[in-house]
C-alpha cells in the first residue's frame, strides 16, 4: 500500500496512526493479519464529526452553541456525582477565569474556559455527556 501511494514509511505509519486512533481502521497481526475498515461505533462517529470541523468562525460558533445547550444536563449530572475535591477542582478553573478577567488576558479566559468544561466533563459517568472529544475538540485553536 506504502509504495502504491508512494509515500515514505514514515509517512504512511503516522497516516495508520491517525487512522486508527479516528477508530477508521484496525490492524491485526500474524496470519490472515493485515489492515482492515473498522465498524466505527457511535462515539467514534460523533468524535470524528467534532474533529472534521475545521477553523471557520461558523463551525467553532455551532460547536459552542452546542455545548451551551448540553451544558445543563452535563452540570447536573457531573454534581451528582461530584465528591469535595471535584468541586475544589472546579473552583481552581473558576479562579483561572476570574484572574484572565482581572489581567485583561481573553486568550487565557477560553483555555481556562474550555478546562473547566472539561473537568465539569470529567466528573460525569455518563458516557455521551462525558466525552471529551465533545467538549475540547471544536476549541479555537488560537
Amino acid at each position: 500500500m506504502r509504495s502504491q501511494c508512494g509515500v515514505s514509511v514514515g509517512t504512511f505509519n503516522e497516516a495508520l496512526r491517525l487512522l486508527q486512533s479516528r477508530g477508521l481502521v484496525t490492524v491485526k497481526p500474524g496470519p490472515g493479519g493485515g489492515l482492515f475498515s473498522a465498524e466505527q461505533s457511535p462515539m467514534v462517529r460523533l468524535g470524528n464529526s467534532v474533529l472534521a470541523l475545521d477553523a471557520q468562525q461558523s463551525d467553532v460558533a455551532n460547536g459552542v452553541r452546542i455545548r451551551d445547550a448540553l451544558d445543563p444536563l452535563l452540570i447536573e449530572d457531573a454534581l451528582w456525582h461530584a465528591s469535595p475535591a471535584d468541586i475544589s477542582g472546579l473552583k481552581e478553573h473558576i479562579t483561572a477565569m476570574e484572574t484572565a478577567v482581572g489581567t485583561a488576558a481573553p486568550v487565557a479566559f477560553v483555555h481556562a474556559n474550555w478546562r473547566l468544561h472539561a473537568a465539569i466533563a470529567a466528573i460525569s459517568p455518563n458516557a455521551l455527556l462525558s466525552t471529551p472529544t465533545c467538549w475540547t475538540s471544536s476549541r479555537p485553536t488560537r
